[in-house]
């Protein structure tokens, strides 16, 4: 019995040593950086369904999820574990992270049971961390056990065995200095599936390798079940995709828009300036300003443009149509403005040249009623990078 806890123990440090967190180090005025990543790949398919495999549901949704956030956010790397259909080891996709020096780490998989005609479905998130239930750590161990195809995964993993319950008590050592961050940005996700209508099985921990070599917040996402032929179908198709691609796209905003407004530098900004003085303000209609790609302007009913300052607002949602400005959807904020952008109409509260004042607005009367709400920048009518605008007004202060 004391050789067998001796092996634990022996086995857990030699794993932890190996798993040691690379130095995290953000330059303060690069651009943020996401690595996405798609699980399986190559000769692992992952789950198999009646009609599809894993690999291919998680490639597509990454590449959309990527596109959208090139296309909309200039200020962003993205890069991807992979592209194409290959096999990628776990150990390699979290070296792609650290080598990146990422700021957000997204592992995109599909879900599974032992029956492909379950009922089972819904999707879920993942931190790091020790599965508190049976049914996490069945979701870990299929995740993991894709280092058995890996030609030397008894050394580079430290003899570490998916398969065995005994293995995952390294997972209760860690203290993961990321997981607050991990555990925000799975929130958000989460929420976003909700509201696109997706089953929400919650935001969970579990002892992911690929999670745990990463020195950044990093979370793992099961999209849904496979072996539902019902979500198998909506997995499959464009449509599915797209929406799974978007949501995690809307979380990804307010994510960083957060991480930015509460950065230490910024929350020095903050905290310098006097309080907010309010003012009631007569309800204005919103007004709707076509763009081109090049050009993103801002609507200009109820805000004064000094030129070449930056003009903060708060977006709060987005919509395919225009709405009345008494829409219930605002939940009684006013008035509310709108810009239209890539034919999408989005709306903003709230308008000042003093980033502190819209982000004391935003936390006391937008984040209770709009909590994927994030912060934006216009000069001389121009949407611009958050990151330039708050550095430009710390300048001007």
């Amino acid at each position: 019995m004391q050789k067998r806890i001796f092996h634990i123990l022996f086995f857990a440090t030699s794993l932890l040593l190996t798993f040691s967190l690379f130095p995290q180090t953000y330059a303060a005025d690069t651009k943020f950086t996401v690595v996405i990543d798609a699980g399986h790949g190559g000769h692992d398919p992952g789950a198999v369904g009646r009609r599809g495999k894993e690999k291919n549901i998680n490639l597509s949704v990454a590449l959309k999820l990527g596109r959208l956030i090139k296309q909309n956010c200039p200020d962003t790397r993205v890069v991807y574990t992979r592209e194409k259909d290959v096999f990628i080891p776990l150990h390699r996709r979290a070296e792609i992270a650290n080598d990146a020096k990422a700021d957000l780490f997204i592992s995109i998989h599909t879900n599974s049971v032992a029956s492909r005609s379950s009922r089972v479905s819904g999707t879920e998130t993942y931190t790091l961390g020790l599965h508190r239930t049976e049914e996490n750590l069945e979701v870990a161990k299929k995740e993991n056990a894709v280092i058995l195809i890996e030609d030397d995964y008894k050394q580079r993993y430290a003899g570490f065995n998916p398969n065995s319950a005994e293995s995952y008590i390294i997972f209760e050592f860690l203290q993961d200095k990321n997981m607050a961050q991990s555990v925000n940005f799975a929130t958000a996700v989460q929420r976003c599936f909700r509201n696109a209508n997706r089953t929400d099985k919650g935001v969970h921990q579990g002892g992911f390798l690929v999670l745990r070599a990463t020195s950044m917040p990093s979370v793992l996402i099961e999209l849904g079940y496979i072996t539902n032929p019902t979500e198998e179908s909506f997995l499959l198709s464009e449509q599915g995709s797209s929406t799974l691609a978007q949501s995690i796209y809307r979380a990804f905003l307010n994510y960083k828009g957060e991480k930015i407004a509460g950065s230490p530098r910024l929350m020095a900004v903050e905290n310098a300036a006097p309080p907010m003085e309010t003012t009631d303000t007569p309800e204005v209609e919103a007004s709707e300003v076509t763009t081109t790609p090049a050009k993103q302007a801002a609507s200009r009913s109820n805000e004064v443009n000094p030129a070449g300052k930056p003009v903060f607002k708060i977006q709060i949602l987005t919509s395919d149509r225009k709405l009345s400005p008494k829409s219930k959807q605002f939940k009684g904020l006013s008035p509310v403005d709108s810009y239209k952008e890539k034919g999408i109409i989005k709306y903003t509260y709230g308008s000042d040249t003093n980033y502190n004042k819209i982000l004391r607005l935003k936390r006391s009367k937008v984040d209770s009623k709009f909590k994927d709400a994030f912060i934006i920048a216009f000069k001389d009518g121009v949407k611009m990078n958050i990151n330039q605008a708050i550095r430009e007004f710390k300048q001007n202060r």
